[in-house]
């Protein structure tokens, strides 16, 4: 490290993950109890701070892969969260992101390690600091991108009934969707294929289970929902 602005105030540098899942119907997040003062106990999202020899966009996935063990994962950033009190501590300003994962193929041993849980966001308890606005602001991020990118379908298994596919948007929606306009635009889509096999779980007669093909989606721009 060189010796070149020594006059000004040093800054600390952190990120902080804002990790979505979706299960039994509902959008969820993965938070714990915060293990380092100030603010141990409380309720907190993962983060950590940027090392010296990598950038902020490594320094996330890194973050991320520690917590998930996932490499490969959907991953955007959110924004900068730098207000000066922001963090009892120091001063500090965190770079945030939200990444989208399905819920079972995250490993419990890897949950238990870190004490992370996952809560529905409807229900969410108040979080350290300024997360609580992150997930908002993660959250209306994700609302905006599934309305013209499939990225809603790293949430779901790699088969799923067009039920499930609509409980996904009504969860990051906050609303109903009316269920006939709905599955009309699906069947619109070629990328959304119904395949032959039956889930019989949902209810007794079953329902059609259903793939998303991301090669034909490639050749597709017509995208909305």
């Amino acid at each position: 490290m060189t010796s070149f602005y020594f006059e000004h105030q040093k800054i600390y540098l952190s990120v902080d993950c804002i990790i979505f899942g979706f299960d039994d119907n509902k959008l969820k997040i993965l938070i714990g109890r915060r293990q380092m003062d100030p603010g141990r106990g409380e309720w907190s999202l993962y983060g950590g701070f940027v090392r010296n020899d990598e950038s902020v966009d490594e320094a996330a996935n890194r973050t991320l892969f520690e917590l998930t063990g996932m490499h490969d994962v959907y991953m955007r950033q959110v924004g900068a969260f730098g207000s000066v009190n922001r963090d009892p501590g120091e001063r500090v300003v965190s770079v945030a992101y939200y990444a989208l994962i399905k819920v079972k193929d995250y490993d419990e041993k890897l949950q238990k390690t870190h004490e992370v849980e996952w809560v529905d966001i409807e229900k969410m308890p108040p979080l350290f600091s300024d997360h609580y606005e992150m997930v908002l602001q993660a959250r209306k991020l994700m609302r905006q991108k599934m309305k013209t990118n499939p990225v809603g379908f790293e949430l779901l298994p790699e088969l799923f009934t067009l039920t499930q596919l609509q409980r996904l948007y009504e969860a990051v929606n906050g609303e109903e969707l009316d269920k006939r306009n709905f599955r009309k635009r699906i069947k619109d889509m070629d990328f959304i294929e119904k395949t032959e096999y039956i889930d019989k779980q949902s209810s007794k007669r079953g329902a059609s289970l259903y793939h998303f093909n991301k090669r034909a989606f490639s050749e597709d721009s017509n995208f909305k929902l």
